[in-house]
């Protein structure tokens, strides 16, 4: 049973997190950036091309250079960055570009290694998208560059730099959902992950992620950013898991699974699931971590905590909004909820009004420039990616998998 002393502790701390939470420094507002900064981006894909639309909303940030060996994506970035210098090689922009002084890498996973040791070793300040890489000896020598380097590194587990998310893990972490019982994550998105090319060699560059050989699949480029986010939040890493995967959504031939179920051991008994699936968008992604005392849900740009019938009560529950969801209602979670409540604009400030890139990007141009803090190490990315490993080894051989110690260790 809970001692009162205990229960006192727990509705003090709890409280005074909250008030710690809803300061400043964990604004969903833009920050300007303490200097200017001229920022290489390697990769103009996709995720580079998103990267460019959040880079440009940031003050003090020029894009100076991009990076790509695709013609047709060097040309595409023109557009979102007149003024850059344009290359198809890396060496050769990090060569004619001296005074950059941030790089981002948002190239195929299993390109990562050469390109951020490269990076690293010209002094530059490097982002690299997750996970880090999709073997565990590049993984750890990306690790370990970054250690030894001048310039800091930030991995991109956009969830650590969340501002709803840092709110909910400072319940979490100071006792409001008391004991950790159970945690789930999911990805739901009714896409092909096929980007269709008549030219077999391109085919084969765009589709990266559907080759076996150097893809993890799902567990790795969705999973590795829900697995982060439960390290994060618990301080606790799994020491197994087990996988099954299936191609059920995309008959097209391809041989990484479209569907995807793991369940993670953590140490003390508590499990995590995740599920994957290409072929609905049903519910979408989202994590959840529920506890003794309550229940946190994960959102991207939303959060919110669920209550039991006999958790204590919080002084800050005054300017709780809330939300019904069937018959459980969750309390939304808001950064700057006081000072929003104050000035009676507390409806405005549900949900961030940027993608969580927005704020990861933001985090590492903010450490750049004023010597602040990187919101996930390259070490944590390591321990977040060799989980992803293990994960999409488990899906591929639908045996459990140990996941060692040694795995997050830079021997």
């Amino acid at each position: 049973m809970t001692t009162p002393d205990r229960r006192t502790f727990l509705k003090g701390a709890a409280g005074a997190a909250a008030v710690m939470a809803f300061q400043p420094d964990l604004s969903a507002s833009p920050r300007a950036l303490g200097a200017p900064v001229r920022v290489g981006l390697i990769g103009a894909g996709r995720q580079g091309r998103v990267i460019l639309g959040e880079l440009g909303k940031i003050e003090n940030v020029t894009i100076a250079a991009v990076c790509d060996s695709d013609d047709r994506r060097l040309t595409g970035a023109k557009r979102r960055a007149p003024g850059a210098g344009f290359y198809a090689d890396h060496k050769q922009m990090l060569e004619s570009e001296p005074d950059l002084d941030a790089v981002i890498v948002a190239t195929p996973t299993h390109q990562h290694r050469a390109l951020c040791e490269d990076t690293l070793s010209a002094g530059k300040h490097v982002y690299c998208e997750a996970p880090l890489a999709h073997t565990l000896e590049d993984a750890k020598a990306i690790a370990r560059a970054a250690r030894a380097a001048k310039g800091k590194f930030q991995t991109g587990m956009a969830g650590r730099a969340n501002p709803v998310y840092t709110l909910a893990r400072s319940f979490v972490r100071t006792g409001a959902i008391r004991d950790t019982l159970s945690m789930r994550s999911q990805f739901k998105k009714k896409t092909s992950w096929r980007t269709p090319s008549s030219d077999p060699a391109r085919d084969k560059f765009l589709n990266w992620r559907l080759d076996p050989e150097i893809s993890l699949g799902m567990v790795g480029e969705l999973g590795t950013h829900h697995f982060d986010v439960l390290h994060w939040f618990t301080g606790q890493y799994p020491t197994s898991v087990r996988g099954s995967g299936e191609v059920l959504a995309w008959k097209d031939g391809r041989e990484v699974a479209d569907t995807v179920h793991c369940e993670f051991q953590f140490p003390g008994g508590v499990r995590s699931t995740w599920e994957g699936c290409l072929g609905t968008s049903f519910e979408g992604e989202y994590s959840l971590i529920a506890g003794t005392m309550g229940t946190v849900k994960l959102a991207g740009t939303h959060a919110w905590m669920f209550k039991e019938a006999d958790s204590t009560t919080f002084e800050w529950e005054v300017y709780a909004t809330r939300q019904q969801f069937h018959q459980d209602e969750g309390i939304i979670l808001i950064a700057d909820a006081t000072q929003l409540a104050a000035q009676g604009k507390l409806k405005e400030g549900i949900g961030l009004p940027h993608p969580q890139l927005y704020y990861a990007l933001e985090n590492f141009l903010l450490a750049v420039t004023e010597e602040g803090n990187l919101c996930c190490s390259a070490e944590e990315g390591l321990r977040a990616t060799a989980v992803a490993i293990r994960a999409a080894e488990a899906v591929r051989t639908g045996r459990e998998v140990a996941i060692p110690e040694q795995d997050f260790s830079l021997e």
